[in-house]
């Protein structure tokens, strides 16, 4: 029995682990086809819950509104991550690179709430000076961003630091201008590091609720703040068939990275063999 438990430790804890992470998102997933309102009892199969996702203006509403933003929030900070990425691996002196790279990383160690408040006190100081931006889907993207940045760079930064270089220089060597071999070799080449970044910063700004709720307008309600705001009163099923769509398709976006990332990396064995 101990050389058994000795040989299937890691097993059990492995399994341990995933349980631990994964069972309450089984639990949610399961109730959301419980036939009644009870919390805690499964009484029967029912998609009567879903029926209700679908009737509720305020959920779709705001799902539509998060997925507007995430795909905003999510380019904006890849476009902005890469090009901080780059700075900050290409050039390696400059004055103030010690400076820039601590304020593109303090947002990942910083509260969300405390970049929240300082947003909304500038986003409401600015307004006062030229009357613009009201807050809503603006206002959010821009704190969106701010946050997404500094994951995208992080993300984009280490594919930069291991890239080999020498292909860049055989690039001008043959007479590629520097904005050439930019946009078709080393674009290219951090591709994959690219569609993670965008993909991290995309989870990050639908799921976000803190920036959100100090950035929000009138009539400009996310999908996390939604299901917050109906946690908060209570039990409503219509939650659990809302995040079940949600671990559905966010499932379905990264097994097909997993394909797409798969299939590349096979690729590119079969030519290094060739």
């Amino acid at each position: 029995m101990t050389r058994f438990l000795e040989k299937n430790v890691g097993r059990f804890w492995l399994v341990a682990v995933f349980l631990f992470l994964y069972a309450p998102l089984l639990f949610l997933i399961i109730f959301s086809f419980n036939s009644t309102r009870q919390d805690g009892v499964f009484t029967g199969f029912s998609l009567r819950w879903y029926e209700a996702l679908l009737a509720d203006s305020r959920l779709v509403e705001g799902f539509f509104l998060s997925l507007k933003m995430a795909l905003l929030t999510g380019t904006l900070s890849v476009i902005l991550g890469a090009f901080a990425a780059f700075v900050l691996v290409r050039y390696e002196r400059f004055k103030g690179r010690a400076l820039f790279s601590g304020l593109v990383n303090a947002p990942l160690v910083m509260p969300e709430v405390i970049i929240g408040l300082s947003l909304l006190l500038l986003m409401v100081s600015v307004q006062r000076v030229l009357g613009w931006p009201e807050r809503g889907l603006v206002t959010i993207v821009l704190g969106h961003t701010l946050l997404g940045m500094a994951y995208a760079t992080v993300v984009i930064q280490s594919r930069l630091s291991e890239m080999d270089r020498s292909i860049e220089e055989a690039a001008m060597d043959l007479g590629c201008r520097p904005m050439q071999v930019f946009f078709l070799v080393t674009l290219p080449n951090m591709s994959q590091a690219l569609v993670a970044a965008w993909l991290l910063t995309f989870t990050l700004s639908f799921d976000d609720v803190v920036i959100s709720e100090f950035l929000s307008g009138p009539g400009v309600t996310t999908l996390p703040q939604v299901i917050f705001s109906y946690a908060r009163r209570g039990v409503n099923p219509s939650i659990y068939a809302a995040a079940t769509c949600l671990i559905a398709a966010v499932t379905l976006g990264i097994v097909i990275y997993s394909v797409v990332v798969a299939r590349q990396q096979r690729r590119l064995a079969r030519s290094t063999l060739v």
